[in-house]
């Protein structure tokens, strides 16, 4: 058997600097809002290269929260990808504002700036843009649009810690920036947390306050709040991570690389790197008209597989309402095309060169074996 993922491999390397950051946390009796916590968040800007970082109780607290920041609300519209995980709309319907889906590029997931400009109408506030699978999205010119009508961008890059779009990190493009620290992510906590990145003071200062029940004082509560704080324990476990990041990261390259010559002239779509981007490969994507024949041909084969997304967002059940009866299919093609094609193969640091000669050899076969 070859695990999809296999954290224990993680967690046994850093067994004793995580206990003993654990044990650093347990000895200081501060839990919530202390020095690991504040520790984290500097040197998460600096990874960034933002301005500020605020820590909250996991990504999709980052994307409510970051969305209330930059003044999103009821009778708002909000534009944000067809594909992806739920969170990225529906933390907009959580907002009080109405997600509006816009098509994605098939070569890369990413949201098309083509097709956010044609979603635009009078009601829209802003634009959440994913930089989905570790993939930069074309950022710059979602911005570019995004400013030309006075919009607020808010990345999700839940998914992308340490990529780059022309050089410069994402999460520093827009507004804010949203990561999620969920376990099974690039950098994942042993528990859930998230984080909200800005270079603006404005929204910075708000999360803050959002966070933390609206205080903006010691108990005088300015605004309605929510509670999620990145607890301190998770900090100090995130920090001992953190530090193996980037090794981490070119380590999943490596291994991007090494599936791209060794399934080459396979009959399956293999991930796209635009020569602008930065990928990150928090999943290894690939693609093929009979997905799920695939993944049962791997599976029969020890390989473990997982699918990232079975169903484009406008396509789950909560958003009938919204979308009607036509459905996803026509009108966000791409996006429902990629739910019905796409299969995510192992790739994380530890995975051998053996296990890495395996993957691709049973994929091969499981290629061969469906026609």
């Amino acid at each position: 058997m070859i695990p999809f993922l296999d954290l224990g491999r993680q967690h046994a390397a850093l067994h004793d600097e995580l206990t003993a950051a654990a044990a650093r946390v347990l000895g200081s009796a501060r839990f919530v809002l202390g020095p690991e916590g504040e520790a984290l968040e500097r040197e998460v800007a600096a990874l960034a290269g933002v301005a500020h970082a605020v820590g909250v109780g996991s990504g999709t607290d980052a994307l409510r929260l970051a969305l209330a920041a930059v003044g999103v609300g009821p009778g708002d519209e909000v534009i944000t990808s067809a594909f992806s995980f739920v969170a990225s709309a529906s933390t907009i319907l959580m907002a009080g504002a109405t997600p509006v889906f816009a098509d994605i590029d098939p070569a890369t997931y990413t949201l098309d700036a083509a097709a956010v400009e044609r979603a635009i109408t009078r009601r829209t506030r802003a634009v959440v843009p994913v930089h989905l699978y570790g993939q930069a999205a074309g950022i710059d010119a979602i911005v570019a649009v995004a400013r030309a009508r006075g919009l607020a961008v808010v990345e999700d890059a839940a998914q992308a810690i340490g990529a780059a779009w022309r050089g410069r990190p994402v999460g520093g493009w827009g507004d804010a920036a949203c990561l999620s620290f969920y376990p099974t992510k690039n950098l994942g906590a042993c528990g859930d947390a998230g984080m909200v990145l800005t270079d603006r003071a404005d929204v910075a200062e708000r999360v803050r306050r959002l966070r933390h029940h609206g205080d903006g004082g010691r108990y005088r509560h300015v605004e309605l709040g929510y509670c999620s704080r990145l607890d301190e324990l998770q900090a100090a476990l995130l920090r001992v991570k953190l530090r193996r990041l980037e090794a981490w990261t070119e380590a999943r390259r490596a291994i991007a690389a090494r599936y791209a010559a060794l399934l080459d002239g396979a009959p399956v779509g293999l991930p796209v790197e635009r020569p602008e981007a930065r990928h990150v490969y928090h999943l290894y994507t690939v693609r093929h008209p009979q997905r799920d024949a695939l993944a049962r041909a791997l599976a029969d084969a020890g390989i473990g597989t997982a699918v990232h997304y079975p169903i484009a967002v406008p396509g789950q059940p909560m958003f009938a309402a919204l979308v009607g009866a036509e459905g996803a299919g026509r009108r966000w093609p791409e996006a429902a095309r990629a739910a019905r094609e796409v299969l995510s193969i192992p790739c994380y640091p530890e995975l051998t060169r053996e296990e890495q000669d395996g993957v691709a050899a049973a994929l091969r076969r499981a290629c061969k074996e469906i026609g």
